[in-house]
């Protein structure tokens, strides 16, 4: 720690902000506000001399035979008792003093306002308290406003912020987790915590499988890691906590969840293939995630492993190692032989030094979950990184909507554990339901303040699922460009072929302006994934598909969370599209809304009227006049319009999932049987 500010060393230190100040007047510290700096001497002094009071308070209380000891009473003195009076009397008076002040700004009109931390879902009860009104007051404005509540009822935040203003209160929205005491106490270092990613079957697992002497891989179906692994390391009297991230491509969203909770990422890479398409994917997910990049070269004992070539791909990606203009470590390994093994351990080491990884072992643990699983006979188990504090077996915890207790710790070789520090993985058993990969895990003091937690949660879970969630949108970023709030634009690129991709990344990057720049976050061949909806998530972006389409659970996943995603026949179109945004001219846009897709069964060539298609509707309807597109092998080769829908030889206007129907589509002339139609509709946005 090189500098605090005020406030942070007065949340650490369980003061008032107004008496840190004190105390560093009274040191002779030079006089500072609540958003100054201290410097690491100044806060250890501080700390020093609060904790030399507290020793001092309690040597003041004598005890003897387990019963506090009370001497005679000294003597009366006159002088002491007049002294005592004078200030209590003094005291008095300059309360009246500031009380006569407050009516006279109140009679000039000055409103004195007052700054409070409110939490979301507080109930009417709790928001009197913090405003220091009576619970009546509360409930009458709410009736003003239009809204009949009760003293235990919960509000939304918007609500809480529209009483603070009624009121004339400045109020500061605090998080949930944040009503917590902040952990206090003294700082060691952690355990660095490493997760290896890159391409599939580029020996993952195997390099991991040989660092622990086990054999993981082997295990697994089709050697191919199918759980998030937690595993731990000692190397040189200390410890590498492991996260072993699958690397099929179908686990995509837990390789990204796992990038969030990483201090370094190792990128495998096979001597003997170089650099693939997962290996992008894996370097952009990184570089989202702002974590170090250590290089990690194997299979170095087969014939046609070429080491150099490999290097010369990295710095075409960004990727410079040392010895190829750039500073990232690369270490050449082999998981058969050992050959690398300690130098990339030691490589490991070396960039953790150069990272903060200090933190409080003696407070409650929080951490976040890695994976969760249900096991008969055990329930939920929840695999937990603990990232601060000591998590001990029947500690209270609360994550997510759920609260419970600590049934079981379990390492991962299944032992049973007393208490885990951070750094280090454990399972969890206590769940009472399946935990959310990537949540927050807290222990918190007891039961009723897990329940409060966990009940406001729940309710920010609802209301998120009900309230439509506000989408980023060329044209939102119109009115944000206009406004000032975006000074960055993030896309995501995908097309048929790397070539237009690449010409399409260049003609966008130029378009970047004084006020607002483009940064390409990801761009690559193939369809739109889940793990672009992912990314474009986590980094606040867009989708931009050239010749290409979103697979059908990247398409679910983007709009339960309100990705937007745009897809385009034509290169020009989609620069025109992002210049009208930067320069505001974008008009409406008019989206394709997908209803339902089905799979062509059968042909029949009807004479006079073409070629009709029997189908079997696999998901959500498809109706007569729906725009249809056609698909083969996963490339879309037509696209038009349904001119003619039948069941059972009658004329119907929608046919349903798991229902057959025929399908007659205008200029229609090349469609076989395992054809895929997904249908869509036009919706003016």
């Amino acid at each position: 720690m090189q500098r605090i500010r005020v406030r942070d060393a007065a949340k650490r230190l369980s003061l008032s902000c107004k008496a840190l100040v004190s105390i560093l007047k009274e040191m002779g510290f030079p006089d500072r506000g609540y958003s100054a700096y201290l410097n690491y001497e100044e806060y250890q002094k501080v700390k020093e001399k609060i904790r030399e009071e507290k020793e001092r308070a309690k040597e003041s209380l004598r005890f003897k035979g387990g019963k506090r000891y009370s001497a005679q009473h000294p003597p009366l003195n006159e002088a002491l008792i007049q002294k005592r009076v004078q200030k209590t009397l003094s005291s008095l008076e300059r309360k009246e003093i500031v009380k006569r002040k407050r009516l006279r700004r109140k009679e000039e009109g000055e409103v004195e306002k007052k700054v409070v931390k409110i939490t979301p879902y507080m109930t009417v009860a709790e928001l009197a308290s913090v405003f220091e009104r009576l619970p009546s007051e509360i409930i009458k404005k709410c009736l003003d406003m239009g809204m009949i509540v009760t003293i235990n009822q919960r509000l939304d935040l918007d609500t809480e912020m529209l009483l603070a203003a009624e009121f004339g209160i400045e109020a500061e929205v605090e998080e949930i987790e944040e009503i917590l005491s902040p952990p206090s106490g003294e700082k060691k270092r952690r355990p660095p915590v490493v997760v290896v990613i890159g391409h599939v079957d580029h020996g993952k697992t195997t390099l991991l499988d040989y660092i622990r002497k086990t054999k993981v891989a082997e295990r697994e179906a089709g050697h191919i890691t199918q759980n998030v692994g937690a595993y731990v390391v000692n190397f040189n009297e200390g410890q590498i906590t492991f996260l072993d991230t699958p690397g099929h491509e179908a686990f995509t969203a837990m390789r990204a969840r796992g990038l969030q909770v990483t201090d370094i990422a190792v990128l495998v890479v096979a001597a003997d293939e170089g650099v693939m398409p997962q290996t992008r994917e894996a370097i952009d997910h990184a570089r989202a995630a702002q974590v170090p990049i250590i290089c990690a070269i194997t299979k170095i004992d087969k014939p046609q492993a070429n080491p150099n070539w490999v290097k010369a791909q990295l710095a075409e990606n960004g990727i410079r190692v040392e010895g190829y203009g750039g500073d990232v470590l690369c270490v050449e390994t082999s998981a058969y032989t050992g050959q690398g093994i300690n130098d990339l351990l030691a490589a490991i080491n070396l960039v953790a030094e150069g990272l903060d990884l200090s933190v409080v072992y003696d407070t409650r643990a929080r951490g976040v979950v890695l994976d969760g699983r249900l096991e008969k006979g055990r329930g939920w188990i929840a695999t937990i990184l603990v990232q601060e504090g000591t998590l001990k077996k029947g500690d209270i915890f609360v994550c997510g909507e759920f609260y419970g207790r600590v049934r079981e710790l379990l390492n991962e070789n299944f032992e049973k554990v007393s208490s885990v520090t951070p750094g280090l993985p454990v399972q969890v058993l206590g769940f009472p339901g399946e935990p959310s990969v990537g949540e927050r895990f807290l222990v918190v003091e007891d039961e009723w303040q897990a329940r409060e937690i966990a009940q406001k949660k729940a309710l920010a879970k609802r209301e998120s699922t009900l309230k439509l969630q506000k989408r980023l949108t060329l044209e939102l970023v119109q009115d944000k460009i206009k406004t000032g709030e975006i000074k960055e634009l993030h896309l995501i690129l995908k097309g048929d072929a790397s070539g237009p991709v690449s010409a399409l990344r260049d003609a966008l990057e130029n378009l970047s302006l004084p006020e607002v720049r483009i940064r390409i976050i990801h761009s690559g061949a193939g369809a739109i994934t889940k793990s672009d909806v992912l990314l474009a998530e986590a980094s606040e972006a867009i989708i931009i598909g050239y010749n290409t389409e979103p697979l059908p659970d990247a398409r679910e996943y983007a709009e339960q969370a309100g990705i937007e995603i745009r897809t385009y026949k034509v290169i020009h179109a989609a620069i025109d599209d992002v210049r009208a945004a930067m320069f505001g001219l974008l008009e409406p846009k008019v989206e394709e809304v997908f209803c339902g897709r089905a799979r062509v069964k059968k042909l029949f060539n009807i004479p006079k009227v073409g070629i009709v298609a029997g189908c079997i509707v696999e998901e959500g309807k498809i109706e007569r006049g729906a725009i249809v597109r056609l698909f083969r092998g996963g490339k879309e080769i037509f696209k038009g319009e349904i001119s003619s829908l039948k069941r059972f030889k009658e004329d119907v206007s929608l046919v349903e999932a798991g229902q057959e129907c025929g399908v007659l589509i205008n200029n229609l002339e090349d469609i076989a049987p395992d054809d895929i139609l997904e249908v869509y509709k036009e919706e003016k946005k």
